[in-house]
This record gives C-alpha cells, structure tokens and sequence, in this order.
C-alpha cells in the first residue's frame, strides 16, 4: 500500500475536529467534508445557498492545490444539503465552479450542525507531473 501523506488546508488555524483537510494515497487524494466556515476562527460564515455552496468549494480547491492539482483533477464529489429544496440554487452556483467536466456527484438531504446549509467531500487523482 502507497504512504499516507496528509494534505493540510493552507489557511486552516482553528480546530475543526479530529481529521486530515485531505488524505493524499498516490494519486487519489481524499477531501474531508468541508462547509461555509472561516477556517482561521473556525466561525461559520451564513450565506445563502449560493454563498455557501462557493466558499465551500472554494475550500475543496485549496486543499487540491496543496496537494498540487486542481479542480480540474476532481472525479467526485458527495453533497450534504440541509435543505433538499435549495437544489436548483446549489446546482446552479457548482456548476459555475466547474468549467469542463463535471465531477460525478451525490447530493442528499442531511441534517448537518451549527445551521450550515452545505457540506461537501471531494476525491481528486493528482497526476504527478514532470
């Protein structure tokens, strides 16, 4: 089996909870779920669906950039919506991150904490260049 390298989120400083930003296994890399938060407090930062959806990724893209790629190397991605209602509205602003082809996606309905309406995980396959 190939090492386990942990990819940290560059701008993490507060404690979130017992896990690795990312799980790097070759060439799979493994992105916990992460929300809408300020990762330097940890504060959740409330939005709307669409805000919330593009923190989101945009946190997704810098633990793939740390283990360098990018969101072009995402192959999945897993949706945790606390409101199956806000579909339409999320899909329209994920599908604004993603240029080209989209990851395969799950998205349900989950009752998440601290009144997010979004978290996602992310694999990528980080193709070592050069």
């Amino acid at each position: 089996m190939s090492k386990k390298i942990e990819i940290k989120h560059p701008d993490k400083a507060a404690n979130t909870g017992a896990y690795s930003a990312g799980v790097l296994v070759g060439e799979w890399l493994f992105i916990s779920g992460q929300g809408p938060l300020d990762l330097t407090t940890g504060e959740v930062i409330h939005g709307t669906i669409e805000e919330e959806t593009l923190l989101t990724l945009s946190h997704i893209q810098k633990v793939v950039e740390a283990a360098g790629g990018t969101i072009d190397d995402i192959v999945k991605c897993t949706t945790h919506l606390e409101n199956i209602n806000d579909f339409d509205r999320y899909d329209a602003a994920y599908a604004s991150f993603f240029k080209g082809v989209k990851p395969a996606r799950t998205t349900v309905q989950s009752v998440l904490s601290d009144g997010i309406k979004i978290e996602i995980d992310a694999i990528a396959i980080i193709s070592k260049k050069g």
